[in-house]
């Protein structure tokens, strides 16, 4: 409501002027005009509201005084005063109940106010009174909707003053709207309503000690019936249902508004590069009353798909509460955040529909009520000229992100919002790793670098950042360029989600100690890459897999301690390969293949099967170990054999000898005895 405060020269001043007359004779008392300064009056003035005939009814009882003291030559006297009412008074009359006829009339004519004259039925002498009744109509003149009177079924706005000479005390004020309004004090200051016997809100000031710096300004509202169009915008290729709600008794609001958007929400969604948000109903847009503090006029309710703009809201307004449809908390969760983008788009709309408008500057005297963005609070919690500083501040800043991202930056950023992307996405492509809930200023910073490769610390720092949240940006910077170098060092394996939840959650000393061990196991793989490398070995996946799995880096750790043991134990059999192959090494190996076990502990360990491929070098080692030794053992178990079996056959021989001598024996024997 600041456009309709109005200065305290706009206030209600009473100037009563009297002209000096001539003197009719040298000696006796003669009757003079008194000058202006000698002529005191209050008032009684009663403002009743006539929204039936678009007017305020004002009827100002004027009691008049003349504390001129008559001299022994003359006698002075009033015959006029002026009083200054609002310019768009009209229809004055005056009345008082003694003889005569007093009368009134405009004598001066200024934009903002005009000076009433008012002739008196009598003269006014020297410490006399008088009570006239001055009546005037403040009569709605329609045209701006900004216009600061306004006499309708549905709204009541106008000014209301006191009518007093300068330094005079007392007087009074009571403005009477019809039963049924809702009335706020917009600006100034004057008692609460109170209603009377027939319920209609009644303002009473009670005796004014300085009527002349008195001043408010009245807002009444009260639920009447209002007009619905509906319009059909297509936004991204989709039909979008939008209903305009406008008080009947105020039809080109309602024209105007439907008009601005059924041309702004499909610039909106192409610029904004988002579909329609999934309301649950259709969007409603309804004219009222605003009960805003600063800032622009207007209030969105994503709950129910309502927007409430005020009656006076210019297309900058409108169209910032139409951007709202989507920067509505669920796609950003700060206010600073959805306001500053509300406002850009408006003005980005604005500029490709021609249409001029004038959001807030931001002035040197709004710089004075400088607050971090990230300091706002809720509606109302800020005092207005902090408020006014906020939007103007919001506003800034999204235009100093938006010329750094560039379009296409922030529509990848809006996307990422929508969807649930957070920042920090492993490479490689593969399914988006989610996060809860829309990105506060913090995940809109990492999603803002991460999308355009630029850095925006430095507007942070200058217009989001409180004090305490400075030393979080410190850290972030640290920790920022430890993940860098610790994604370079991992080169195609990625690290374990864990790191990117405490980068995206801005736990910066999780994040430390997650990428210190992953360091330490970036550092065992290399160990183990050459260790294998040097012993032609390749290495499994399994380190990998233990690497990114999210349990943490025990698993990676223990499974590079193993895979260095099962090297060593492959190398330890390699080296028991002999230079050379001896009779008793052959022998030894007779019916062993290590070099084919050697292969078999080769291709387990590149397949991870640690405990197949140790099995393996383990017999190898021992089949090299023990080749000589058990060749030996054999060449002397063959040598006692071919003793024996020599023996055996020489025994053979030696019997079959014994054998055949016996039986020549016999058979000479048996000649002899035949």
């Amino acid at each position: 409501m600041t456009g309709r405060r109005l200065g305290t020269l706009l206030l209600a001043v009473v100037a009563a002027v009297g002209l000096l007359g001539t003197p009719v004779g040298p000696t006796a008392p003669v009757e003079v005009r008194a000058a202006g300064a000698n002529l005191d009056f209050t008032s009684d003035a009663v403002y009743t509201v006539q929204p039936e005939k678009r007017r305020v009814q004002v009827t100002v009882d004027l009691h008049v005084s003349n504390p001129s003291k008559d001299t022994v030559t003359k006698r002075f006297f009033h015959d006029f005063a002026y009083v200054q009412v609002m310019a768009g008074a009209t229809g004055f009359k005056v009345d008082w109940a003694g003889k005569g006829t007093p009368r009134v009339r405009v004598s001066e004519r200024h934009k903002s106010y005009l000076i009433l004259r008012v002739d008196f039925a009598q003269r006014l002498y020297s410490g006399k009174t008088a009570t006239y009744k001055l009546t005037f109509y403040l009569k709605d003149p329609g045209g701006a909707a900004t216009r600061d009177l306004r006499v309708g079924d549905s709204l009541v706005s106008f000014p209301v003053w006191a009518f007093a000479t300068k330094g005079t005390p007392g007087g009074t004020v009571t403005v009477v709207f019809p039963a049924g309004y809702d009335v706020t004090v917009e600006a100034g200051s004057i008692p609460p309503a109170v209603n009377d016997a027939t319920g209609r809100p009644t303002f009473r000031t009670g005796t004014l000690d300085k009527p002349l710096e008195f001043f408010a300004y009245l807002v009444g509202e009260r639920p009447g019936a209002y007009g619905e169009a509906t319009i059909g915008p297509t936004v991204r290729g989709a039909p979008v249902v939008v209903h305009v709600r406008s008080w009947q008794d105020d039809k080109p609001w309602g024209k105007r508004v439907a008009g601005l958007l059924m041309a702004g929400l499909p610039v909106l969604g192409e610029r904004i590069g988002l579909d329609w948000p999934d309301y649950p109903q259709p969007l409603t847009v309804q004219e009222a009353v605003s009960r805003t503090t600063g800032g622009y006029a207007g209030l969105f309710d994503p709950s129910q798909a309502k927007v409430e703009i005020a009656y006076y809201a210019d297309d900058f307004v409108v169209l910032h509460e139409a951007s709202h449809a989507w920067f509505n908390g669920a796609l950003l969760a700060d206010r600073w955040a959805n306001e500053a983008f509300a406002s850009y788009y408006a003005t980005i709309a604005a500029a490709d529909l021609k249409r001029k408008v004038q959001p807030g500057a931001l002035t040197d005297q709004l710089k004075k009520a400088r607050i971090p963005l990230n300091a706002w609070g809720p509606v109302g919690s800020e005092n207005p000229a902090q408020e006014d500083y906020a939007y103007a501040a919001s506003l800034e800043l999204a235009k100093a992100i938006a010329e750094r991202a560039g379009q296409e930056g922030l529509q990848a950023v809006w996307a990422d919002a929508k969807a649930g992307v957070g920042a920090y996405q492993p490479a490689g492509g593969g399914a988006a790793e989610m996060v809860a809930g829309p990105p506060d200023w913090r995940g809109l910073l990492d999603l803002l670098e991460e999308q355009t490769g630029k850095s925006f610390d430095d507007l942070w720092r200058t217009w989001v950042a409180r004090d305490s949240d400075l030393a979080l940006l410190d850290a972030r910077v640290q920790a920022r360029a430890r993940y860098a170098a610790t994604v370079t060092a991992a080169g195609d394996w990625h690290l374990p989600r864990p790191i990117r939840d405490a980068m995206r959650a801005w736990q910066f000393s999780d994040a430390t100690t997650l990428l210190d061990d992953a360091e330490a196991a970036l550092a065992s793989r290399a160990a183990v890459t050459a260790a294998a490398s040097k012993a032609g070995l390749i290495a499994p996946g399994t380190l990998r897999q233990a690497f990114e799995d999210d349990d943490g880096f025990e698993d990676a750790s223990a499974e590079a301690t193993a895979e260095l043991d099962v090297i060593g134990r492959y190398v330890a059999a390699q080296a028991l390969r002999p230079s050379e192959t001896t009779p008793f090494m052959t022998l030894g190996l007779w019916g062993l293949t290590p070099e084919a076990r050697l292969a078999e502990a080769r291709d387990a360990f590149a397949k991870g099967d640690l405990a197949a491929s140790a099995a393996a070098s383990e017999d190898v080692e021992f089949t090299w170990a023990t080749a000589a030794g058990i060749g030996q053992s054999r060449a002397i178990s063959i040598g006692l054999i071919v003793l024996a079996l020599v023996m055996i056959v020489a025994l053979a021989i030696s019997t079959a000898r014994r054998r055949r001598r016996r039986r020549r024996i016999r058979m000479q024997a048996s000649r002899i005895r035949g």
